[in-house]
């Protein structure tokens, strides 16, 4: 494996002339080959505003310098279209007094195309690596990090989890059955546990190069995905575009005055702890409120504290509007996309963000690698709302290029049901039929994210652990036009509610950390219930692996009727129908209500149970009984 030269290494390469003083620039490295040649480095270093900049490198031509407000950052704005892998040598002079830095282009390992993403043949399984599994102990207490707890006793502080311990147990996912691995984010997050926020989950970032070190390092995180591809997982990385950490450099030396959305007292000051534990007082909160975005009739007021206004008092908002600031974003996801060899991108708190400058990180992805995916989180539980923001949308006056987005509907209609009886007009079942009606809105529902939780909501089972409704809700989700996204755990009935803190849905997976009085990742570890569930969802999720029914065949759904919920997917000759009891009563399937589905089949097998069923009779289904039939 190739060695990744990080920022932090970098100042190797410096010479040792006082005069010139540069403490990074960022990107370390790039890459030759891209069919947007243009490059920005960004120079940090006392007074480095000043310097010229040149190189003789062969192919290589500086565009432009550009000088911020601060006197301690340079823009380097070059064209690399002819040049060829190598080192170049950056000549920064300042006066008389000159500095060489050595600046390596990279040769691509791979060309654009050959970069697949996740689609709906996919079964992305969600997790946080601080909850997940620890491969290592020397990393739980890192010196030099602004001050910090481990503590596993606390729902709300670091656990100790790491990028290798999740590399430790790629074939548990093999074994369930999944097919790619998100991680909440695993860039620095340099904030100190002071009681206003703490960042085990990892969305408030102090370096977009840097790799945790809680977590382990870039190359870890290279090694995880060459051995996660290996075995035929792909690997999905959580960005966050809205906001930084207050941690960041750029907060207490902005850049700029405007390379931050701040309110007017804030700008041209340098922001340091004590100024965080008063922001709270005087910053513009975020409303939370999406409907601003796209409301015809928003006013400005609205818009702007949507957008412009600071997720949590620890995250500042960054203002995506300045060209500077997205060039730098967009070749941060494109470095880490060639660096590690990600499969595709979760971005964070999407609409928050101004619609045109993610616009253009999405085209410029889109660009250079044609066949990758992005989904984006989109928090609004109305189907026209979600639909808007999705690639080619006719529902919108611009276009966002975003190719997926998640479907917060279904969340939201799922997590109403499991509570109801599906009667014969909008409970239950009722609400998921009224959802997938209005597929129509969406340019590609194949590519359109669903899920029954997540890190941010309570768990599907609350604090039980019937698993009766979550069959139901994970048969459906694994068998619609949609790409299914699980919540690590759900396979061995975890809960837990957001009632008294967000730590009671992250709970540590058991066996993942030495001193666990169970090992839930192997069946002697597991409960019989517990045991059941993983068998019941893995052979599902193993039956759906290339299944050209479910990822590329056309979808019927009918009616709920007398309670029950059908739902056909068909393709070259071949169906796969759902049923779904909505009733916690005994319910009768009138078969030739279904005729244009069942055709001139007679009996088909239920892939979760193996059981033969005859359909040229009416089916019998049992209190909330679910069957996945295949003829």
């Amino acid at each position: 494996m190739k060695k990744i030269l990080t920022a932090l290494a970098l100042g190797t390469t410096l010479s040792m002339n006082a005069a010139v003083k540069i403490d990074k620039i960022e990107p370390a490295n790039w890459f030759v080959g891209m069919k947007d040649a243009s490059l920005q480095l960004m120079v940090y270093g006392q007074g480095i505003k000043t310097a010229e900049v040149t190189t003789d490198y062969p192919g290589v031509k500086i565009d432009s310098l550009v000088r911020l407000d601060s006197p301690n950052y340079l823009l380097v704005y070059m064209n690399v279209k002819d040049a060829q892998p190598g080192t170049m040598n950056l000549l920064f002079q300042q006066g008389k007094q000159k500095k060489k830095v050595a600046y390596e282009l990279k040769v691509r390992e791979k060309k654009g195309e050959e970069r697949i993403g996740f689609s709906n043949a996919d079964v992305l399984y969600m997790l946080m690596p601080d909850r997940f599994a620890s491969g290592r102990s020397d990393n739980d207490q890192i010196k030099g990090m602004r001050p910090y707890k481990n503590d596993r006793s606390e729902p709300s502080l670091r656990h100790g989890g790491d990028l290798e311990g999740i590399r430790q147990h790629l074939d548990y996912f093999k074994e369930l059955g999944v097919t790619a691995l998100w991680f909440t984010p695993v860039l620095e997050n340099n904030s100190p546990d002071n009681g206003l926020f703490s960042t085990y989950h990892g969305y408030a970032t102090t370096d977009y190069y840097r790799v945790d070190p809680r977590f382990g390092s870039n190359e870890e995180y290279r090694r995880l995905c060459d051995e996660a591809h290996e075995k035929g997982l792909k690997i999905v990385m959580d960005m966050i575009f809205n906001h930084s950490g207050f941690e960041h450099p750029w907060v207490k030396d902005m850049p700029t005055k405007d390379w931050l959305n701040t309110p007017e007292w804030l700008k041209g000051t340098n922001l340091d702890d004590q100024t965080q534990m008063t922001v709270g007082d005087h910053y513009l909160q975020t409303s939370y409120k999406l409907t601003p975005v796209v409301d015809p009739y928003a006013s400005k007021v609205d818009m702007r504290e949507t957008v412009d206004g600071w997720f949590v008092p620890t995250m500042p908002d960054l203002n995506q509007r300045l060209t500077w600031v997205m060039d730098y974003l967009i070749q941060n996801s494109i470095w880490w996309i060639e660096t590690v060899g990600i499969d595709g991108i979760r971005m964070d708190t999407y609409p928050y963000a101004d619609a045109d400058g993610m616009a253009r990180w999405m085209k410029r992805i889109h660009l250079e690698y044609p066949h990758f995916n992005t989904v984006g989180e989109t928090w609004v539980t109305e189907p026209a709302y979600t639909a808007a923001w999705q690639k080619d949308s006719k529902l919108s006056n611009r276009n966002s290029y975003l190719p997926t987005v998640m479907d917060f509907a279904f969340y939201d209609r799922i997590n109403q049901a499991k509570h109801e009886e599906t009667d014969d007009w909008w409970k239950g079942f009722n609400r998921i039929y009224n959802s997938l009606v209005y597929d129509y809105l969406y340019p590609n529902p194949s590519s359109v994210m669903a899920f029954l939780d997540n890190h941010d909501t309570d768990r599907f089972l609350g604090n039980g652990k019937d698993s009766t409704a979550l069959k139901q809700a994970l048969a459906l989700l694994l068998t619609i036009n949609r790409i299914p996204q699980l919540y690590y755990g759900t396979e061995i009935l975890m809960n837990g509610t957001k009632e008294k803190t967000d730590g009671n849905v992250r709970r540590d997976f058991p066996g993942g950390f030495p001193g666990d009085s169970k090992n839930a990742f192997t069946r002697e570890g597991r409960t019989k219930a517990e045991n059941a569930m993983f068998d019941w969802l893995s052979r599902l999720l193993h039956w759906r692996q290339g299944n050209e029914v479910i990822t590329k065949g056309s979808q019927t759904q009918f009616i709920p009727y007398k309670g029950i919920y059908v739902i056909a997917r068909q393709y070259q000759g071949k169906t796969v129908l759902t049923i779904l009891n909505g009733k916690r009563s005994q319910a009768t399937m009138a078969v030739e209500r279904y005729s244009e589905a069942i055709g001139n089949h007679t009996q088909a097998k239920d892939v979760l149970t193996g059981t033969t069923y005859q359909l040229s009779k009416d089916l019998v289904l049992q209190p909330r009984q679910v069957l996945v039939l295949e003829f």
